[in-house]
């Protein structure tokens, strides 16, 4: 990605400016030389199901032309105001502002890929396979997971577990992710822990292993680009889910399609997209992203900048309480008496309070908190406060779990930039 001035923000901008990396970076391949169009084979499958069509001409289609459809100042269509972050591969995220719906709309449901997007995509040929220490390894389609298990819709959190990496000081290397790499929409699917059980969890098992269709970003077809796991007790709670539809409709090519897992309140690495295969493991699952420093953090604090060992890192699990305001948006204009909303949400946790400040934290106001829709669901708030003169102020969000844990205003430092839940706060204006 370009920096300063340079920064690309939007697809269009990529494909402007460099087409074959473009092309590459959101399809997967560069286009054949013998073909002026974005892509071949199987990859042209994929850009048609983002426009929503089949396109005819495509072979006349010059290197790197966009789509009227697609050149929205989107990231991609079908994707409304996300912020480009990374282009190899591609990561997008959502500003607060735009996460204002109870529900979020596939539109505004944030990008977080780590390799390339497999080139097939279809949900008529796709296989899922669940072995390891089963007592009868399964593969089945999607229709077979349609008609053998209960399919369930339910609202579910995911979170990239470095979501709010930017604001560390010093800077942890990644994604540099503010707030919006958070999402909850409403997943169409079948329970893990339904399918797990038909095919027969043999005693001693301790970890799932997942795996995708995504590709290595250097191409290797033998490498994987990740494949994390969770602790079988995890993988048996009733709300992961094996999901084929995104808020009532297809998942998105950027989001997992035509499978993946959704595992809510961990993090989002754990909700493996474009899934493949599901094998059950009798030791921790030591696949890409899952050892060394990836997805984890020091078992003690550490001074900011601090060099740590290795083995001095734990497996993120549950993600920590934390909440988003939603509106007013930060550097908003505003009158006397303002309305306040949000979401909030816990890992495994529900939130049972969420309180406002307009002072700088010197009092605090509780705000109206909804239950969750359903176990893994963020919660709704909101409140209105009042402005007493006109002038600068800031609003200050901080939610309480379950536990009696509370957002802090700023957390430890650690190394990767991982579970940044300091508290939000945005700026307005009263004139």
């Amino acid at each position: 990605m370009a920096s300063g001035d340079d920064r690309i923000t939007t697809v269009s901008e990529f494909f402007s400016r460099d087409p074959a990396a473009a092309d590459l970076a959101v399809f997967g391949r560069v286009a054949r030389a013998d073909r002026r169009g974005f892509l071949r084979g199987a990859g042209l499958a994929t850009m048609a199901g983002m426009v929503g069509a089949a396109i005819p001409f495509s072979i006349t289609m010059p290197q790197g032309y966009i789509p009227v459809a697609l050149a929205q100042g989107d990231v991609l269509t079908g994707k409304d105001g996300l912020t480009l972050l990374n282009d190899r591969p591609v990561n997008a995220e959502t500003p607060p502002h735009l996460l204002d719906d109870p529900v979020t709309p596939t539109s505004r449901h944030f990008i977080r890929n780590n390799g390339l997007v497999p080139d097939d995509m279809d949900p008529a040929t796709w296989t899922l396979t669940v072995d390891g220490m089963v007592d009868t390894p399964m593969e089945l389609s999607i229709a077979d997971l349609r008609e053998q298990f209960e399919v369930v819709t339910m609202a579910l959190t995911i979170e990239c577990g470095g979501n709010g990496r930017a604001f560390f000081d010093p800077p942890a290397s990644g994604n540099q992710w503010t707030l919006g790499a958070v999402a909850c929409s409403e997943w169409t699917g079948v329970r893990l822990k339904d399918v797990l059980e038909k095919a027969g969890v043999q005693d001693g098992v301790v970890y799932t292993a997942h795996v995708g269709a995504d590709m290595h970003l250097s191409g290797d077809p033998d490498k994987l680009p990740i494949s994390r796991g969770v602790p079988i007790g995890k993988a048996m709670t009733d709300n992961v889910l094996i999901a084929f539809e995104m808020n009532g409709a297809p998942i998105h090519p950027m989001n997992g399609a035509p499978l993946r897992l959704v595992v809510p309140g961990w993090p989002g690495s754990c909700s493996q997209k474009w899934l493949t295969r599901i094998w059950l493991r009798d030791i921790v699952h030591d696949g890409p992203k899952m050892t060394g420093t990836s997805y984890r953090v020091p078992n003690r604090p550490v001074e900011p900048g601090e060099e740590v060992a290795k083995e001095d890192f734990e497996i993120i699990e549950r993600m920590p309480v934390k909440s988003l305001i939603t509106s007013p948006e930060t550097g908003a204009s505003v009158g006397e008496s303002v309305e306040v909303r949000g979401h909030a949400w816990s890992g495994d946790r529900d939130v049972t309070a969420l309180h406002v400040s307009i002072d700088f934290g010197a009092t605090w106001q509780e705000a109206e908190l909804d239950a969750p829709v359903n176990a893994g669901a963020w919660q709704n708030w909101r409140t209105a406060v009042t402005l007493p003169e006109a002038g600068y102020y800031e609003i200050w969000a901080r939610a309480t779990d379950s536990a009696g844990v509370a957002q802090p205003f700023a957390i430890d430092w650690n190394p990767k930039g991982y579970l940044n839940n300091r508290m939000h706060r945005i700026a307005v204006r009263r004139g």
